[in-house]
């Protein structure tokens, strides 16, 4: 009965393990059955602790991402300075930068500034140049701004107007003079304006106008051309043709008047001769008081 009683136990554990195997293998296949594509494994065991630490530095690299993209130009740069003195070394003076070279876009301009442009110079452009020629587009180049410091020396300085002196009016309905104000007794001015721009000695006739004194200024050593406008010319010249006019016929007026002054008195000569022979004088009774 022992031996039989063992072996009874036996079979059934034996049966309990079938089933259990049998559920097993049901519930992997349900597993595979309901899996979806983009489903990652499970892992049953501990993880690898290469996978730990991929998942460790992809957490870090999100993190340092997202503080990298809070923060300004500025900010992040001084970061990565002390990121590397902390790990290679070296002082924080040996990152300072020197200003000496640094331009702005004004400095630019003043180093590739022409007062004219022709098509040579537009050959070969840079960046620097191109900058230039933009700003020398937005000029208004009909009058030009005077510096007449240098008078004395025969020196003057000549630029474009810009649009705010356009607006204004400097220039053109006042002194061209850079100093000066003045909007009475302006007089436009011609002049042969002769400068060594980029080691090039170059000429431009430029209008400028001027007050009195100014104008007195800039022909102070020798007489420049003075532009007399359209109006101006048609108007002296119809007076020179009127008085002109006038003078001829005055002239006429006066010819005729002699003319017949003459004749009158060569009249009154022949008519007097005549009676002198006919008898004597008729006498004239003169009235007493």
């Amino acid at each position: 009965m022992h031996g039989h009683g063992g072996y009874d136990s036996d079979f059934s554990d034996d049966e309990h393990c079938g089933e259990s195997s049998k559920r097993k293998k049901k519930t992997v296949e349900d597993d595979v059955l309901l899996k979806k594509p983009f489903q990652k494994e499970k892992h049953g065991k501990v993880v690898h602790k290469q996978v730990a630490a991929e998942l460790l530095d992809r957490e870090e690299a999100r993190n340092r991402r997202f503080h990298l993209i809070a923060m300004d130009a500025y900010q992040r740069h001084t970061k990565f300075v002390n990121d590397y003195i902390l790990y290679y070394g070296g002082k924080k003076e040996d990152f300072r930068r020197l200003g000496e070279n640094d331009k702005i876009d004004m400095d630019i301009i003043r180093e590739n500034h022409r007062f004219l442009w022709n098509e040579e110079d537009e050959m070969d452009m840079n960046w620097e140049k191109r900058l230039a020629k933009k700003y020398y587009d937005k000029l208004f180049k009909e009058y030009c701004v005077a510096d007449l410091t240098r008078y004395k020396e025969n020196k003057f300085g000549f630029r474009w107007r810009v649009e705010k002196e356009v607006i204004s009016g400097k220039g053109q309905f006042c002194c061209g003079n850079k100093r000066c104000d003045k909007k009475e007794g302006l007089k436009s001015w011609e002049v042969n304006f002769g400068y060594i721009e980029h080691g090039e000695k170059r000429n431009a006739l430029v209008k400028l106008r001027l007050c009195q004194e100014c104008s007195f200024k800039l022909n102070f050593h020798h007489r420049r051309k003075e532009v007399k406008s359209k109006k101006r010319k048609d108007k002296a010249r119809k007076d020179c043709e009127e008085s002109s006019h006038k003078k001829s016929r005055l002239s006429s007026v006066e010819e005729s008047s002699k003319k017949k002054d003459k004749g009158s008195s060569d009249e009154e000569g022949s008519t007097s001769e005549s009676e002198l022979w006919k008898g004597p004088l008729p006498e004239t009774d003169e009235k007493s008081q």
